[in-house]
């Protein structure tokens, strides 16, 4: 079964002329890549364009893809790009996107068991604040953060995506962190 074989197998068989198996790559990774595009440019439309064109441009450049990193990591450096590039077009600005999806998360927000309005209330609001926060980052801290802290990527995954030493990714979160604690502090939210 396709579904069961690895990223790297499924490449080498979409090289080879079987195109369902790069519907098994997408099936795979569309959330995470959604998820990475959405925190670098915080408009779900946008994100959901760049997500879209990232499986695009990596369809067609399947033949370049020489193995060198994993297939997640060079599709979250497609992904990345996309991104950076969709930025330079639309020149977004993050306060925008922030209002708009702020709306966003209210309506999808579930709140846990035992949950009272006042602490709903509160938790929205941080989600607010953080997303405010995050927003406002340069883009070079912000895909650092998006992709350490919401995307759970490792250090040495972060650097073979971003083709950047290791030692510049951890300085980028390091800087982006203190950034976020400043911006954060004394605001009715806690930082950890």
């Amino acid at each position: 079964m396709l579904a069961d074989l690895s990223d790297e197998k499924l490449v080498e068989m979409c090289n080879a002329g079987d195109t369902e198996a790069f519907g098994v790559i997408v099936t795979r990774w569309e959330r995470k890549i959604f998820a990475l595009c959405f925190g670098m440019l915080g408009r779900e439309d946008e994100a959901r364009d760049a997500a879209q064109e990232t499986f695009i441009a990596a369809f067609r450049n399947l033949g370049n893809f020489r193995g060198d990193a994993k297939v997640s990591s060079w599709l979250h450096r497609i992904a990345v790009n996309q991104c950076l590039t969709t930025k330079r077009r639309t020149k977004t600005r993050s306060e925008e996107f922030l209002d708009e999806e702020s709306n966003e998360a209210e309506r999808v927000f579930v709140a846990p068991a035992g949950s009272t309005p006042s602490s709903i209330s509160e938790q929205g609001e941080r989600l607010y604040l953080v997303r405010q926060a995050v927003g406002s980052l340069p883009v070079d801290l912000r895909q650092v953060v998006v992709m350490k802290e919401f995307e759970e990527m490792t250090f040495q995954e972060i650097s073979d995506t971003l083709d950047m030493p290791l030692s510049t990714v951890k300085s980028r979160l390091y800087t982006a962190l203190k950034q976020l604690r400043l911006k954060l502090e004394g605001l009715p939210i806690e930082v950890a």
